[in-house]
């Protein structure tokens, strides 16, 4: 198979990680932002942790450094001074009938935990027959940051998502952290949620419903962000196969944009999906992924910004499937 090099990634860090994981079509977005009101991304993570554990005694939060450090990015900071050791531990246990949030400092840190995310969390639910649930999230930040090189720079996205029993969330602004990571802790099944450590310092404007400590989204619901441009998927999965398929049925065209690998990545699905469904008769144009380059990453600043999705492959890949010089 021939890759497109003009699909790799030129530019530097204020890259596309900010929709990593998004579609492009025509309809309208409508999310009231509260006028003068802004959150990070940091911020938002935070009060989701605090508003569940008021709510709720048993949840937790654990991981390294989370409490005296505040965590290694301070998205638990200040938790521990108001919870205190019960909370928010800062040794990894294990204790049923609990609702533990975990975080790894890095998910490049999970493949030393693989096993027991995969081969425990995920599937202890099915193996007990419905008797013993695992309400768990995995938390934490996700995919390339900057100038950590290789062994620090992977994207779990497709890794996690490929296993059922798991749901995998990639929020993007600081109304889906809060709103996403809320309903994680809710829910009884164990979810590996896939931060951006770039995006923690990034302010968004915050709806007043967002604001709201009862504020929940829904897992497995994808949002349009911009009118005829982007679909945010929110939820790697389950993944929001039906507002793809309309977007596509509606557009004609379809491009795929992520930070990880092209082998098996979101966008190799979600291709996989529209192929064998109705929609693939509408399409005008072959299906565009833009992806990280197909290589571990480079540590080199000016090999990293071309090793991952840039604005230029963007606009390029849709002048292309639009036909445009």
């Amino acid at each position: 198979m021939k890759v497109n090099r003009n699909n790799m990634a030129t530019s530097t860090v204020p890259r596309l990680l900010k929709s990593k994981w998004c579609i492009f079509q025509r309809h309208f977005s409508s999310t009231a932002a509260r006028a003068g009101t802004q959150m990070t991304v940091r911020d938002a993570l935070n009060s989701a942790i605090e508003d569940e554990i008021k709510r709720d005694d048993t949840v937790f939060l654990m991981g390294e450094e989370v409490a005296l450090y505040d965590g290694a990015y301070k998205v638990s900071r200040g938790l521990h001074k108001k919870f205190g050791d019960r909370r928010i531990k800062d040794t990894p246990i294990t204790e049923a009938g609990l609702k533990p949030i975990c975080e790894f400092m890095t998910f490049n840190f999970s493949m030393q935990a693989i096993d027991q995310v995969i081969n425990s969390a995920a599937k202890t639910f099915y193996m007990s027959a419905g008797t013993v649930p695992v309400p768990i999230v995995f938390r934490g930040p996700n995919g390339a940051a900057a100038g950590v090189a290789a062994q620090h720079s992977q994207c779990f996205a497709s890794w996690y998502s490929h296993c059922p029993g798991l749901k995998v969330i990639s929020p993007y602004s600081a109304e889906d952290c809060r709103g996403l990571l809320k309903a994680s802790i809710r829910d009884p099944n164990p979810v590996v949620f896939l931060e951006n450590e770039i995006m923690y310092g990034h302010s968004f404007d915050m709806s007043d419903e967002s604001l709201s400590e009862d504020f929940l989204l829904p897992i497995g619901k994808a949002k349009i962000e911009r009118a005829g441009k982007v679909i945010n998927l929110r939820t790697l999965r389950p993944l929001d196969e039906n507002t793809i398929i309309q977007s596509v049925m509606k557009t004609n065209h379809l491009v795929t944009v992520e930070g990880g690998w092209p082998q098996s990545g979101i966008g190799s699905e979600i291709c996989a999906r529209i192929v064998e469904s109705s929609a693939f008769n509408y399409l005008d144009a072959p299906i565009l992924r833009v992806t990280g380059a197909d290589i571990p990453m480079p540590y080199a600043k000016s090999l990293e910004a071309h090793s991952l999705p840039q604005s230029i492959n963007v606009v390029k890949s849709v002048k292309k499937v639009l036909n445009i010089p």
